[in-house]
């Protein structure tokens, strides 16, 4: 039994959570504050998607309920996008508020 050829499993260590760009040598302060800074900005980015959504289905309702609009397909698409994109900021809030309350009630 050959077991020495694993390089499919190489390319593994990138999706781990646990994996570092660079072990040996820890982050600088710069380096965590880009790293806050990006995902600042992609929560950001989460809700001015969401936002986008919500007016969407505002714009398709008013289509629809003025008669601009006989479509109710692009009406329900924009309904469900707008509600997963809400779930899922949500879920999200829900996740850091956690992790804030983790981290105030830790002892030193």
């Amino acid at each position: 039994m050959n077991i020495t050829n694993i390089s499919a499993i190489e390319g593994l260590e990138s999706v781990s959570r646990y994996y570092t760009t660079n072990p040996i040598r820890p982050e600088t302060r710069a380096e965590r504050k880009d790293s806050f800074d990006a995902l600042l900005n992609s929560a950001m980015g989460l809700i001015s998607e969401t936002n986008d959504y919500s007016n969407k289905v505002e714009e398709e309702e008013i289509k629809f309920a003025t008669g601009e609009s006989d479509n109710l397909h692009d009406l329900m698409i924009a309904q469900q996008k707008a509600s997963v994109s809400l779930q899922y900021t949500a879920a999200v809030k829900n996740g850091v508020v956690e992790a804030y309350r983790t981290i105030m009630n830790m002892q030193f």
